[in-house]
């Protein structure tokens, strides 16, 4: 059954990844999760690595986002659908995520923060945090930003 809050609900995250200047660029891998206030995992939402490297090749580094890795992802069995996607390349990608997946249809009410994760083999590794409150009373909009791995990332969540 879901919550009344999240019948119809969507969840949209904007974010930036920068095109850094360096002598060796690779797309970052990504995890981006829902934490609950004593800062544990409510629901996994998205987590983009190299999906087609040969003989799941991609999984070896997906531990360097390890504070996901840590709190959710070696319980988890990847590539796992829905969540598992591709990386991206630098500048402004956007995920949509309607209520019933991943679990995010059945938080209870409380304080909650998107987590996204970035780590860049031979770069660094970034986590930024963005709060917002449940139930919904009407849609919300919140942002943050990182400073090297991530620019600027937005939540906008609509009843």
């Amino acid at each position: 059954m879901l919550s009344g809050w999240a019948v119809g609900a969507e969840l949209a995250v904007k974010f930036d990844l920068p095109q850094l200047n360096v002598a060796e660029y690779h797309r970052p891998y990504v995890a981006m999760w829902v934490e609950r206030a004593d800062q544990g995992v409510a629901a996994s939402l998205a987590v983009l690595y190299d999906v087609k490297k040969k003989d799941g090749g991609g999984l070896k580094y997906v531990k360097e986002l390890r504070t996901w890795w840590r709190k959710a992802g070696r319980e988890l069995t990847l590539p796992m659908d829905g969540v598992s996607g591709a990386t991206r390349a630098a500048g402004e990608q956007t995920l949509n995520f309607g209520a019933v997946r991943n679990g995010f249809d059945k938080l209870a009410p409380g304080d909650y923060k998107l987590v996204i994760e970035a780590a860049r083999e031979s770069g660094g590794r970034e986590l930024v945090r963005v709060p917002f409150t449940l139930p919904l009373k009407g849609a919300q909009n919140a942002s943050a930003r990182g400073k090297e791995e991530l620019g600027a990332v937005t939540l906008q969540i609509t009843p």
